[in-house]
């Protein structure tokens, strides 16, 4: 999450505006005037303007004339990550192994600021009702892969500046929205190895995460199993998954 020095000489100030006024777009705000994307994105209304129409012409976005949407074109830019990363193509067999084995679905996901994004996955074969799809993004405070993220950061003190400056919103009645006790949690995550967790963003599904290591010890993704809790206690959870996950975890040090 630390961004390289850029030059000013190098800095193209339109295309960083360009890709504000796309990631302005949401469920909340998913069809847009240029007034509405010039305030959530700090342009003026005539600068908003001009790029949605430069953007509507190069196929990102449509409009009926006053409303502004995002396009399916979008999804050539976040798809190309998944065509050319090396990490995704890397762990792919590795869940496909590890889903055979437990018969449960499988992630590995990374941090993108202090949000958790899904970069691959593997289904069980029974039904489920509990995944995410690939590039599925929540707040890491909310999933298992996101606290072993966060507890593995260099800087702690960041963490705890995150935690403070960030209000956290219920998804379900037991979600922790308690600063002290989310830090509480991502310690507890760093000195165990591991996190489980149960119905912070849906109710009546666990999930269970650990570290994923390269050859020089960096934790740079996370490796979790996301199920409905069913009749399973957190114990028997545990017994019957952790080991799998850690042995996999382990299995791609050397190839990372």
């Amino acid at each position: 999450m630390t961004k390289p020095e850029l030059d000013k000489r190098d800095w193209i100030a339109g295309l960083e505006k360009g890709l504000a006024i796309l990631e302005a777009f949401d469920d909340q705000h998913a069809r847009m005037t240029p007034t509405q994307a010039a305030v959530r994105t700090g342009l003026t209304r005539t600068a908003a303007r001009r790029y949605l129409l430069t953007l509507a012409h190069l196929g990102y976005v449509q409009t009926d004339g006053k409303l502004f949407n995002l396009t399916p074109r979008v999804l050539r830019v976040g798809w190309s990550y998944f065509e050319s990363a090396r990490l995704p193509r890397i762990v792919q067999p590795y869940l496909q192994q590890l889903s055979a084995q437990i018969h449960e679905s499988v992630y590995v996901s990374v941090l993108d600021e202090w949000d958790l994004v899904i970069i691959a996955r593997n289904g069980s074969t029974r039904v489920m009702t509990t995944g995410f799809v690939l590039g599925a993004r929540v707040p890491a405070a909310l999933m298992s892969g996101g606290i072993v993220m966060l507890a593995y950061r260099p800087d702690e003190a960041s963490v705890r500046r995150w935690l403070d400056a960030t209000e956290f919103k219920p998804f379900t009645p037991l979600t922790i929205t308690n600063r002290d006790t989310l830090y509480e949690r991502i310690r507890k995550a760093r000195a165990d190895g591991y996190v489980e967790m149960e119905q912070q963003l849906q109710m009546g599904v666990r999930g269970i995460a650990v570290p994923i290591k390269n050859r020089h010890g960096e934790v740079v993704a996370a490796l979790s199993v996301n199920m409905p809790i069913g009749k399973e206690t957190s114990e028997a959870a545990l017994a019957r998954l952790l080991q799998p996950l850690q042995e996999t975890a382990l299995s791609m040090l050397n190839v990372i």
